[in-house]
């Protein structure tokens, strides 16, 4: 893999080649004396930068620029070939230069708005492990068949604290394989309904954990996250990174028949059945039957990560999860989910809601702190979702925070905005790393202050990232005191 110039989206090597194509363009204008050196170096930085993208793997965002070396050859073989240039009637020679810079300039437009994410590395004191489990409950069937003897199972992926300097092969995005990787970009791309090759960058991508390393000495608390709909484990990865680097252990999910495409450890893939019907009503019945599968799995997941430091399970992290320090998060319906399981399961410390509706049908009490970041929420297009989320909030009986981020969009606070085309409506309007770093920096002060006991006022911490709402439980009256 050829690593990318983050901002620019292209490689050293990318950028040569089109620099090339454009000095082979320009080769026929040269002064005489000049015209076919300058066209013989411009087809050889063409020809062996073309040549070791194409062994390394050439992005089809260079499928523009190669057409244009045709259109550059046509102005430039008789210069090659050391004979005076043939004559080009003057109608045919701006917009054959018009066609041949206009596609260097796609070639690099693209790769500007499609890039392969550069992953920040982790600032905290710690390097970052990471380990991909596959746990099966045998309490309960798979809600998604109907097959007898079939349990419900999930895959998990922990990112956590490494010594600092540890070193080795950074782990691919969106799989442990090649093959993993493209077959969850496959699902993820089918399920979006967009073609597959806008992924294919993803699917290159390396991020700043290493696989299977020791972990860093002490006792961490534990992040616990479930995807958007349809989303995968991997969808939050910078945000998960940065937080084992700073000394959480995150615990991702996968959710077999809702993830988009999860690969099982016989290589068995599981696709998605989430699928809209169109009908309100029926969709809304239908994603609290989904939230209500997401919370039982954060929960199996939160005994297993217990089991896991006990030395029950085998992993890297015996001895070094504190599940009294736990958190409940998620992202969209995941999001709805971490508020359901914290409801459900007193022994999550915390809660985060990234951006998600509460489809909880029953809610009640419960004592958990709340952190929920959303996208600014035009009331017209979504009358249901900020009040829904407000009445949720103030149920619980400790002081919770709302923050509505300003040029936020829904997939804000996920890994898309380093990699998508940076449509506002789409990634919202905070550049590639700029929803990452509030979604990090507000999801940090509120676990330090929660699960870390850290010293500080925390609404006066949180105040920076957007419109703050506060919401304090309501104080006892004297006569409901014994």
């Amino acid at each position: 893999m050829i690593e990318t110039i983050a901002g620019i989206g292209m490689s050293p090597l990318e950028i040569l080649l089109l620099l090339g194509v454009v000095a082979l363009l320009s080769s026929r204008w040269c002064p005489p004396p000049a015209r076919r050196p300058v066209a013989l170096a411009a087809a050889a930085v063409v020809a062996l930068s073309g040549s070791v993208l194409t062994v390394r793997g050439l992005r089809w965002q260079l499928a523009p620029a190669l057409a244009g070396v045709l259109v550059a050859l046509a102005f430039a073989v008789p210069v090659l070939a050391g004979r005076p240039a043939w004559p080009v009637r003057r109608w045919l020679t701006l917009p054959g230069v018009v066609v041949c810079l206009g596609l260097v300039c796609a070639s690099a437009a693209a790769a500007w708005a499609v890039p392969v994410p550069v992953f920040p590395g982790p600032s905290g004191p710690y390097a970052v492990g990471t380990a991909v489990m596959q746990w099966t409950d045998t309490s309960r069937p798979e809600p998604a068949t109907d097959e007898p003897g079939d349990h419900r199972t999930v895959v998990v992926q922990l990112w956590y604290p490494a010594p600092k300097g540890t070193a080795g092969p950074r782990a691919r995005y969106l799989g442990r394989t090649e093959r993993e990787a493209r077959t969850v970009a496959d699902g993820l791309t089918g399920y979006i309904g967009v073609p597959a090759f806008l992924l294919d960058d993803a699917v290159r991508a390396r991020t700043g954990a290493v696989y299977d390393v020791p972990a860093a000495a002490g006792r961490f608390p534990i992040v616990l996250f479930s995807p958007g709909l349809g989303g995968v484990r991997t969808q939050n990865t910078a945000w998960a990174e940065e937080l084992a680097g700073r000394g959480y252990v995150v615990a991702a999910l996968d959710h077999p028949y809702d993830s988009a495409a999860v690969v099982l450890d016989d290589g068995r893939t599981i696709r998605t059945r989430v699928v809209a019907t169109g009908d309100d009503e029926e969709d809304r019945r239908l994603a609290t039957g989904w939230t209500a599968v997401r919370a039982a799995d954060l929960s199996f997941v939160l005994t297993q990560l217990g089991r896991l430091d006990r030395g029950e399970i085998r992993g890297p992290l015996t001895g070094r999860l504190d599940t009294a320090r736990a958190a409940a998060t998620g992202h969209s319906i995941g999001g709805g989910a971490a508020l359901r399981a914290a409801r459900q399961d007193s022994r999550f410390a915390a809660v985060i809601d990234l951006d998600g509706y509460p489809y909880d049908p029953a809610p009640q009490p419960y004592h958990q702190p709340v952190l929920a970041l959303t996208h600014p929420v035009d009331p017209a297009d979504n009358p249901s979702y900020i009040p829904r989320l407000t009445r949720i909030i103030a149920l619980s009986t400790s002081e919770s925070y709302r923050i509505t981020v300003p040029g936020a969009a829904h997939l804000t606070f996920a890994d898309a905005p380093l990699y998508l085309p940076p449509v506002p409506s789409v990634v919202g309007s905070l550049g590639r790393t700029g929803g990452l770093s509030v979604t990090t920096a507000a999801t940090r002060a509120f676990l330090d202050a929660t699960l870390s006991d850290k010293p500080g006022d925390l609404a006066t911490l949180l105040r920076p990232y957007g419109d703050l709402a506060v919401h304090r439980p309501e104080p006892k009256d004297d006569g409901d005191r014994d």
